[in-house]
């Protein structure tokens, strides 16, 4: 009985993992692929717009 108990929790980390996977492989591409670029260019250009960051260490004077 000691080896059920032993093999339980690698059967549910690799049950996970299929179901992580799966659920990644689904995501993509589709509707969501749209969204997600959306998303993406959008805070691109918030970025671009904002400006460069000034640089570590820079003058203030």
């Amino acid at each position: 009985m000691d080896y059920v108990s032993a093999l339980i929790p690698p059967v549910v980390m690799a049950i996970a993992f299929i179901v992580l996977i799966r659920t990644i492989v689904k995501s993509q591409g589709g509707a969501n692929k749209a969204k997600e670029d959306a998303t993406v260019n959008a805070a691109i250009a918030r970025a671009e717009a904002t400006g460069p960051a000034p640089a570590a260490g820079a003058d203030r004077s």
